[in-house]
């Protein structure tokens, strides 16, 4: 009797590493994930005020719990100098097709240019919208001080 149960007891060791080899051999990683890409350039006659000289659009979508609020901080920043705009995809999905928007909420800061100097994927907090392009505007004006505790975007 001892004898089966020790014979017993060998078997099934080797079947769990049997198994365990097997699945290690046969486990597939998991895919490579592709972070979202913000553009780097915007034809700024697709937007209103082409001729501010900076452009805060946020893309956004109708069905996104948070893009009502990245759009509510977005709206802060209008100036005479900075233009801002929503483009909700139910509205201009031709303008998120050109520009290959697929995340939503981004918030994309242009200058009179069109070059994308800042993007925020998600919904960023006030201040970091505010600090973006008070640095973009006035170089140096945020405090350095600050940098240091943001963390790398």
């Amino acid at each position: 009797m001892v004898v089966q149960l020790a014979a017993a007891v060998v078997v099934l060791v080797v079947a769990v590493i049997a198994a365990s080899v097997i699945r290690k051999r046969t486990r597939v990683d998991p895919p490579t994930q592709v972070p979202y890409v913000a553009p780097t350039q915007l034809d700024r006659s697709d937007f209103e005020r082409p001729d501010a000289p900076w452009l805060v659009v946020a893309f956004s979508s109708a069905t996104c719990s948070s893009c009502a609020d990245a759009w509510q901080k977005a709206q802060l920043l209008a100036s005479p100098a900075v233009a801002v705009q929503e483009v909700e995809v139910g509205v201009r999905k031709d303008l998120h097709d050109r520009y290959s928007i697929d995340a939503v909420p981004m918030i994309l800061i242009a200058d009179e240019d069109g070059d994308v100097r800042a993007s925020f994927i998600g919904a960023p907090t006030a201040a970091d919208l505010w600090a973006a392009l008070a640095e973009l505007r006035e170089p140096g004006s945020t405090p350095s001080a600050c940098d240091h505790h943001q963390s790398a975007n």
